[in-house]
């Protein structure tokens, strides 16, 4: 019989039965293979390999009254675009991949503060839901971006869930601080554990987010492997001392102006005891680098008009576990 001939049956052997068996990698084990690179992210001081950024576009150019978008003034553009562009160089200065959202609602001036719309995880992004009405709408381009730069998207945060991506924080592969406030809620906190802990991890830390406060970055960040820096009167002993037991030391940021104001706490780790921190906050630099942390410092005080900082602007996609 020919070959053209022979049944769908006879072009298997004489022991039938299911012949696709499942391969039993896990997804983190198959990121690279499947996806091109290792999307993972599991801490906030590994290495910085990857990150997704919004540069400063039309958008910004809209804003006529500040208080419309909840801003403390109208940003200069070109200073705006030469600012970011400045601190996304010492990213790629230090090995950082930095991908783009390239389109973007020109209704939706906010979309600078990327954080909000990402949290990056072992296995790649959850895509975030804005708490507010005014920034609803920028989640669509961001997921584009992270398509086109090939990143998985394991949960979009869907229901009646809220949840943006500085109100997670990670400590390492097994452990996460999920914050519930005024950008969070018990529904978007419920959807993002549910896929941490399916992706292995052990501890979520939930922290309440206090009255004034949107997010956790300006409230503690880590800098380094067992240093992290906090603002003191306003970070929980309930999140404190569990760390403290772990071996970590607490950096208290010094000045509540620099905190407030110059939103020293909002700063980016660029690898393990390496940090990013926007300029004129001269307390905490010299309490960070007494406790052994290199500090470079950028200006990014048009950027900060509309009141967010560096962590607000980085979503991180890759970095080295630790």
């Amino acid at each position: 019989m020919t070959e053209e001939k022979k049944s769908a049956v006879e072009l298997f052997d004489d022991d039938y039965g299911e012949k696709w068996f499942s391969d039993t990698a896990s997804f983190e084990e198959d990121l690279e293979f499947v996806w091109g690179r290792r999307w993972s992210v599991s801490s906030e001081v590994g290495a910085l390999k990857a990150c997704i950024v919004r540069r400063p576009g039309k958008e910004i150019e809209a804003v006529k009254n500040p208080a419309d978008w909840r801003w403390g003034a109208v940003m200069d553009p070109q200073k705006a675009r030469d600012q970011h562009d400045a601190f996304t160089q010492i990213y790629r200065d230090h090995g950082a991949d930095v991908f783009y959202v390239e389109e973007q609602r020109e209704d939706r001036p906010n979309a600078i503060y990327m954080r909000d719309n990402v949290l990056g995880t072992p296995e790649g992004a959850i895509l975030c839901r804005q708490a507010t009405r005014f920034r609803r709408g920028e989640e669509a381009a961001v997921s584009k971006a992270l398509a086109k730069a090939g990143c998985p998207i394991v949960r979009t945060i869907s229901g009646k869930g809220l949840f943006e991506g500085a109100c997670g924080m990670w400590i390492d592969r097994n452990t996460i601080i999920l914050g519930t406030g005024v950008r969070s809620n018990p529904e978007g906190v419920r959807q993002v554990e549910e896929v941490v802990r399916n992706m292995g991890v052990e501890e979520v830390m939930h922290f309440q987010i206090p009255w004034g406060h949107a997010h956790l970055d300006g409230l503690l960040n880590p800098v380094d492997r067992k240093k992290i820096l906090i603002f003191p009167w306003q970070t929980p002993y309930d999140i404190i001392e569990p760390l403290r037991k772990r071996g970590y030391q607490m950096i208290e940021a010094p000045s509540i102006e620099e905190v407030k104001h110059g939103m020293a706490v909002n700063l980016v780790a660029i690898a393990p005891g390496l940090v990013v921190m926007p300029d004129g906050n001269p307390e905490t630099k010299k309490a960070l680098e007494k406790a052994g942390v290199e500090v470079i410092t950028v200006d990014v005080s048009e950027l900060m008009k509309g009141y967010g900082c560096l962590h607000c602007m980085t979503a991180f996609l890759e970095r080295d576990e630790i």
